[in-house]
């Protein structure tokens, strides 16, 4: 039981989570033979630098958690562990996740995933999530690291492939976390997080929902037409992006259920993430002209 709580502190369904969009990015750049122990750091070191995220925000939520009724019984309200066994648990793993980052990818995915963790701890759960309505904005960029890491750790580099992964993840972030905070609306009120449904109203979050779909289906094809993935990709990112955008017009209708509908919204959000994270790996492939093209300098020496 001692050793649960110290799994149940790092969030273990978000590490599950980061972990296939990590894979997802990884494989999608990794065309021909994959590199499997690099692979295996690159998985490794991310997610003990999430797990250490999420323990240490978990000692900052602490007392919004306490108000939260989905929250009441994680380990720190219940007192199942200590605020001080959490911080030096979250230090140890993040350390450990660095190191290995560091020492067996390449500075460029280590820097990516560091600045990941210092906008969710730093900026995201020390600021932003408490004081402004978007903080939610500002937290999807840590959202959208592990598959720009798991990329870069192969590439080396920051090239166009990364930069369209960064603003898939990103723009996917917002209508999933806009349904959370629906369906959870009591939940956010009670804690005074100002979330954009409580603050602006649910009106205001629905037609974000439809709007940040639309910029994610766009966003989703631009790996096609930059030659970073096939057709069985753009199939499923056409049909997924579709159904969740069929699905978040329905919110209109007068009978609507918020709280059902949001539910909906947010389950095939996953369902929606989780195929193309797979469908990257499965149908990526090199551009024509043989090239990534880059927007950074290369970093691939220093691997």
């Amino acid at each position: 039981m001692k050793l649960k709580r110290y799994l149940q502190v790092t969030k273990p369904g978000i590490i599950f989570g980061n972990l296939i969009s990590a894979v997802g990015g990884f494989l999608l750049a990794a065309q021909g033979p994959v590199d499997w122990w690099l692979l295996l750091a690159t998985v490794s070191g991310l997610v003990l630098v999430v797990a250490s995220g999420c323990a240490i925000n978990n000692c900052i939520d602490q007392d919004i958690d306490a108000k939260m009724t989905r929250t009441q019984k994680r380990v720190l309200v219940t007192g199942a562990m200590s605020t001080k066994a959490a911080l030096a648990h979250g230090i140890v793993l993040g350390l450990a996740g660095f190191a290995i980052l560091w020492r067996w990818t390449n500075p460029l995915a280590f820097g990516c995933v560091l600045f990941g963790f210092v906008i969710y701890v730093g900026v995201y759960s020390l600021y932003m999530k408490r004081n402004s309505v978007y903080g939610t904005v500002v937290g999807s960029l840590s959202g959208a690291v592990p598959p720009v890491a798991g990329y870069c750790a192969v590439t080396g580099r920051f090239d166009m492939g990364a930069a369209i992964l960064l603003l898939m993840f990103s723009l996917w972030q917002m209508p999933h976390s806009y349904a959370i905070a629906i369906f959870r609306f009591k939940d956010y009120e009670a804690a005074g997080i100002p979330v954009l449904p409580v603050v602006r109203g649910i009106s205001s979050a629905k037609q974000q929902i439809v709007l940040y779909i639309l910029a994610f289906a766009a966003a989703t094809v631009m790996l096609v037409f930059g030659g970073y993935a096939g057709y069985g990709y753009l199939a499923v990112a056409c049909a997924t992006s579709l159904w969740w955008l069929k699905m978040a017009l329905s919110g209109y209708k007068r009978e609507t259920d918020d709280r059902a509908w949001a539910r909906q919204v947010f389950f095939f959000s996953i369902i929606t993430i989780t195929a193309l994270s797979v469908m990257m790996a499965v149908d990526g492939k090199t551009p024509a002209d043989g090239h990534r093209p880059m927007l950074t300098a290369d970093a691939s020496a220093y691997r």
